[in-house]
């Protein structure tokens, strides 16, 4: 998959540009990630958005949530595939036990569990991109 900025992909019978905006917050948005967390979230979103034929366009966050941008094929579920995000980077992450994470959420919730999905396409994607792009992220 190409980073393009108009993607039309093309599946078996149908032919496709969707993309969606998702934001997942902390829980109890709590101040956990730091530069390195993201690093580490980014690589396990990218691999989870090719296990559903997606790709990742887009990421950043700041210290308690973080911004994906998801170029994905219309037979993915959004909600299955934000469960498997949320679900393999929060197991995955606090595997590595981080300090700032262990000493701030007990359990073993990273994510809270509601989140944000926008879908978007067309002239908006660059601004979408630029607005991910300019998150503060942590040192």
């Amino acid at each position: 998959m190409s980073s393009e900025k108009t993607q039309v992909r093309r599946g078996r019978h149908v032919v496709f540009n969707l993309h969606v905006h998702l934001v997942f917050v902390t829980k109890y948005r709590r101040e956990v990630f730091t530069k390195e967390i993201l690093d580490e979230l980014k690589i396990i979103f990218h691999g989870v958005c090719l296990d559903f034929e997606s790709e990742l366009v887009e990421f950043d966050g700041e210290d308690d949530h973080v911004h994906l941008l998801v170029h994905y094929p219309p037979k993915v579920s959004i909600s299955k595939l934000v469960n498997s995000l949320k679900g393999v980077s929060s197991r995955r992450i606090r595997q590595k036990c981080y300090p700032s994470i262990t000493k701030k959420l007990w359990g073993g919730a990273l994510w809270s569990p509601s989140y944000f999905a926008g879908s978007c396409g067309g002239a908006p994607i660059e601004i979408i991109r630029q607005y991910i792009e300019q998150q503060n992220t942590p040192h």
